[in-house]
């Protein structure tokens, strides 16, 4: 149902027609989207052509998916406001701007906070289930530029002896709340707790995790407080650390819009904080979801600005993650010379490491059996099964009790080296271990590298033990995401 007439919305017609989509197949694409989500729509040519030429507005997420719809054609985020829908919600906008000033920033990842708790509210996801699916890797290009230019701000001191007059208190008429290192260690203590969660059981329903409460109840009165420099560039580490886990935790259930701005607000924080590792740990995690998306040259660029800026910088180790990850770019990228490349200075940089360096804590999951884990992914992309199984068999060695999402990972690379192999049954045998983990933990990417394995059986599937993989696999496939 759409609501009252207001005269002919013409910029979504000039949007259509900019786009190359007829009235059917706006209809189509909005439908398809819909049903991707649990949603049953019936638009046609006709609804269409009401919305354009009569300007009524469909209800509910209708408006978000036609901006996903043209989105998708042009190839960069569509906002409500640019198809002559802004009035409907402004969520759209919400977490997408990298502004150049503090206080700016700040009521850009407030508001991005906020609207998680909007969206639980509405019952069933609310915008998030709109935007969920949808990502436009040109969201990144403003961010990762800004922050190659400046990579730190100036002083981020407010609310004490007139500092930073320009942001309002938290209440109009009240005095901000004076913020400590007590308040900041408790932002990290809950980073810490959120890692280790992550990491054993999976992003889960990251909208009921605890990291997006976190940061609506903790961390948004604290940024809205009083602080000196010193702490506020603390505040500002801690903010950036729990808002790229939120962004980790949207990735890794499929959440990529809800990811994509989370990682954004994460950048512009550590910026912030004049933390250059951590905004590099950022963008390497960004190019990890570019390069998952099929944005391949995009996730490359975003790898190498964060190695860049990081150089004399940035840990021995944290400079080897950031190489690891410009690997995995060039492997789905099939650039074979350059992926070796920088597997190789990943794993030279991580021969540097001592132990007592000042590695941040964020990084505390890298060590060797991940850098083999990936370089097994790499040749995996690259098909070369021989490289494959010798680095799954380096990566599988570690003990997994913290890791199991990561385990249950390489236990699916490790199949589908035997079966590029030629080994149907090893194949199957490390896939029923993988079905098994994958079942214990809430990880989309873990079910999409099943569903890939099975994918790769098809060839298979008169064979017993295929057959076997696939009913032991199939409650994992049809439960909920």
């Amino acid at each position: 149902m759409s609501r009252t007439p207001r005269g002919p919305n013409e910029k979504l017609g000039h949007m259509l027609a900019l786009a190359g989509i007829s009235n059917a197949g706006l209809a189509r694409r909005v439908n398809d989207l819909g049903a991707q989500r649990g949603m049953t729509l019936r638009y046609d040519k006709t609804s269409v052509a009401r919305w354009v030429t009569k300007g009524m507005v469909p209800q509910g997420a209708a408006p978000h998916l036609i901006a996903t719809a043209i989105a998708g054609k042009l190839g960069r985020p569509v906002p409500l406001h640019e198809i002559g829908l802004a009035d409907t919600d402004p969520a759209p906008e919400v977490g997408l701007a990298f502004p150049r000033d503090v206080g700016e920033a700040v009521r850009s990842a407030t508001e991005l906070y906020r609207l998680d708790l909007a969206g639980r509210r509405a019952g069933s996801g609310g915008i998030w289930q709109s935007l969920a699916g949808s990502f436009a890797v040109s969201a990144y290009a403003t961010p990762a530029s800004r922050w190659l230019i400046t990579p730190a701000d100036g002083s981020v001191a407010r609310g004490l002896d007139g500092a930073d007059a320009q942001h309002a208190p938290a209440a109009e008429g009240a005095d901000p709340r004076r913020v400590g290192h007590s308040d900041v260690a408790k932002l990290r203590d809950a980073a810490e707790e959120a890692r280790r969660w992550d990491s054993k059981y999976g992003g889960g329903d990251w909208r009921a995790s605890m990291v997006p409460e976190c940061l609506r109840v903790d961390a948004t009165p604290l940024l809205l407080g009083a602080y000196t420099d010193e702490v506020g560039r603390s505040l500002f580490g801690a903010t950036a650390e729990l808002t790229r886990l939120a962004g980790w935790m949207a990735f890794d259930t499929g959440q990529q819009e809800a990811a994509q701005r989370y990682y954004i607000q994460a950048l512009r924080l550590a910026r912030a904080a004049a933390d250059v590792p951590l905004g590099g740990y950022v963008l390497a995690s960004m190019s990890l979801q570019a390069t998952y998306r099929g944005f391949a040259d995009e996730g490359v660029d975003l790898a190498q600005a964060a190695i860049e800026r990081n150089r004399g910088l940035a840990t021995a180790r944290a400079m080897s993650f950031f190489h690891l990850v410009e690997a995995r770019a060039h492997a789905r990228a099939q650039d074979e010379p350059s992926c070796g490349t920088a597997l190789a200075a990943a794993e030279s940089w991580l021969e540097r490491a001592r132990e007592g360096d000042p590695d941040p804590a964020w990084l505390d999951f890298y060590a060797y059996d991940r850098l083999a884990a990936d370089a097994a992914e790499c040749y995996r992309d690259l098909r070369v099964p021989r490289q494959v199984r010798y680095f799954t068999e380096q990566a599988l060695a570690r003990p997994t009790e913290a890791f199991v999402r990561s385990h249950g990972l390489r236990l699916i690379v490790a199949a589908v080296a035997e079966l590029e192999s030629g080994n149907l049954d090893a194949a199957c045998a490390q896939g029923t271990r993988a079905v098994e983990v994958a079942g214990r933990i809430s990880s989309a990417r873990t079910t999409e590298y099943v569903k890939d394995l099975l994918a790769r059986l098809e060839p298979y599937g008169d064979e017993p033990i295929v057959a076997e993989l696939r009913e032991r696999a199939r409650p994992l496939l049809v439960a909920p995401a």
